[in-house]
């Protein structure tokens, strides 16, 4: 593939995801440069066509576009800052992890700077890099991420702006990480309690699985309780969810496994139920978690 009229693109970073972003970049046949810490790392990708920068100022001014994949938001603005007068005019798509304040800081620097800025939050391994399931949350300039939509696409299928704000991406990771570590944390207490009596946890699924998936499709409802603040219920009120969650905690207790995940459950329960709370839905308990606000 020709590479004279794509636009040139840097990536700084290369561990694991820095190298899949590269390499994204080269087969969708852009000019590509490198820069990593640690040199050796480059030698594979220019294999491939890379040219490797021996400095960040000379990488950013390689290319129109900065892609930053590094270990912390301070590392990618240690990295952008010592670029000195190359990153001005400069595009940066920061694809670093961390937190939505970090992300806003980097995005307000940017500004001060002349820098356009995107914060992206990559909800893949370096492996689906390019897949056209894989889904990237955007943030920052739309007029920024309409033009680079082509390269944009690279990344993956479901890449997208989601907001103005670019702390906003962080924030729907940090909502699916958390979805995801509340899921499979539950879902390995119930392995290991079926397990203590020699259940197949397979075998479980077998049956279960209709259970599990109706259980899943149930967001978009409490989505929308959660939204409106109406935690009314007609059926499934807190005071129903008691006694199983108190069978779960004595469950558990009898085979010997950690009660910890379903102490909390309860207590988040119990609270609600005596706050006068018994008739509400299992919602009402995002209000539990604000209180630590």
């Amino acid at each position: 593939m020709t590479t004279t009229a794509r636009t040139p693109v840097t990536v700084l970073g290369l561990g694991e995801m820095g190298t899949a972003l590269a390499t994204a970049f080269l087969d969708g046949g852009h000019p590509t440069t490198v820069w990593n810490r640690t040199r050796d790392r480059t030698g594979p990708l220019v294999a491939k066509g890379a040219r490797a920068a021996a400095t960040v100022a000379e990488a950013v001014a390689a290319s129109p576009l900065i892609v930053v994949n590094v270990k912390g938001n301070d590392v990618a603005r240690e990295l952008l800052e010592s670029a000195g007068e190359a990153i001005t005019g400069r595009a940066v798509l920061n694809l670093t992890d961390g937190t939505s304040a970090e992300a806003r800081s980097l995005a307000g620097w940017a500004a001060d700077h002349d820098v356009e800025y995107l914060h992206g939050q990559l909800m893949t391994i370096a492996p689906g890099i390019g897949h056209p399931g894989t889904t990237v949350f955007l943030g920052g300039s739309p007029a920024l991420a309409e033009r680079l939509a082509p390269e944009l696409a690279l990344l993956g299928g479901k890449t997208g702006l989601v907001s103005e704000d670019p702390g906003v991406p962080v924030l729907y990771g940090m909502a699916v990480h958390g979805t995801m570590w509340g899921a499979l944390n539950g879902f390995l207490h119930a392995a290991a309690i079926l397990t203590s009596e020699g259940l197949a946890v397979e075998r479980f699924l077998d049956h279960a699985g209709p259970s599990v998936t109706a259980m899943l499709s149930q967001f978009p409802s409490i989505a929308g309780e959660v939204d409106r603040a109406d935690y009314a219920a007609e059926y499934g009120a807190l005071r129903h969810h008691l006694p199983s969650v108190s069978d779960l905690v004595a469950e558990s207790r009898d085979h010997g496994v950690a009660t910890a995940l379903a102490d909390h459950t309860l207590e988040l329960v119990s609270t609600a139920v005596a706050e006068g709370h018994d008739g509400d839905n299992y919602s009402r308990i995002v209000e539990s978690f604000r209180r630590t606000r």
